[in-house]
């Protein structure tokens, strides 16, 4: 028995309905667990704003500090860090929140690739963010320190740093997210692999522009995001080729 059309619209205004109820549940439970990783930090916000700032600190000239050019600054800078770094901490969540939106709308081998590429762009997101901090920030910190003029002295404000590490934190957060791009761009259709090998030199330079516009204007940390970069991507086509063979696709022959 067919259905009439009041019938037909009246279904489909109910799924409607449904879908932005759990929408709304589900973003509302990712508020609240950012809250819930927020209110602690902010109790230790003065720590965790010195912790990130250490890999200046470090390379300051020995008499001078950050300063903080506006009178709320030293309680805006630390309160702004807490906040973002919640939604940091919450992200795997909120993002387990999307994916439960989303993957009842998918085919079943859909999920099952999905969810790890989710889950490595998470893990690869981190990675980027630890290896600016751990690796990058000193490097390049020492290097801005050491080309100061005589007579200058490097006292850096610290709300102007503070948006500046959260600017490099995210760009190396998205760079690291090189393979994920690569092997979605194959599996997808989009660009077989034959193409990305070939065009390898278009890559590296188009990684080295990338990366001067993302980083201070010094060749140290302009290289030490390309180099990652380019080696992500090479990873990113290894991925692709073992996608594709998993995938039961002919994957084409590496060009020498």
């Amino acid at each position: 028995m067919s259905q009439s059309p009041s019938e037909g619209e009246s279904l489909a205004e109910g799924t409607l309905v449904s879908h932005l109820l759990e929408l709304r549940d589900r973003l509302l439970r990712s508020v609240i667990v950012v809250l819930a990783c927020f209110v602690p930090l902010a109790f230790f916000q003065n720590e965790l704003f010195t912790l990130v700032a250490r890999p200046l600190i470090e390379q300051l000239p020995a008499g001078t500090s950050l300063i903080a050019t506006s009178v709320i600054s030293p309680f805006m800078a630390p309160l702004k860090l807490s906040l973002i770094m919640a939604l940091f901490i919450a992200m795997p969540y909120v993002l387990f929140q999307v994916w439960g939106f989303v993957a009842p709308g998918l085919y079943k081998r859909e999920r099952r690739f999905a969810l790890p590429m989710l889950v490595s762009s998470i893990l690869l997101f981190y990675a980027g963010i630890a290896f600016a901090y751990y690796i990058v920030f000193p490097l390049m910190f020492q290097f801005l320190a050491s080309t100061t003029p005589e007579g200058v002295k490097m006292m850096t404000d610290i709300a102007n740093y503070l948006d500046f590490v959260l600017l490099l934190f995210l760009a190396f957060g998205i760079a690291f997210e090189m393979p994920v791009a690569v092997v979605l761009l194959v599996t997808s259709g989009l660009v077989k692999i034959e193409v990305l090998t070939r065009n390898r030199g278009y890559v590296i330079l188009g990684i080295f522009v990338i990366a001067a516009f993302l980083t201070p204007p010094d060749a140290v940390s302009q290289s030490f995001m390309a180099v990652p970069m380019y080696l992500l991507y090479e990873l990113g086509i290894v991925f692709a080729r073992l996608v594709q063979k998993s995938r039961g696709q002919p994957a084409p022959a590496a060009d020498s």
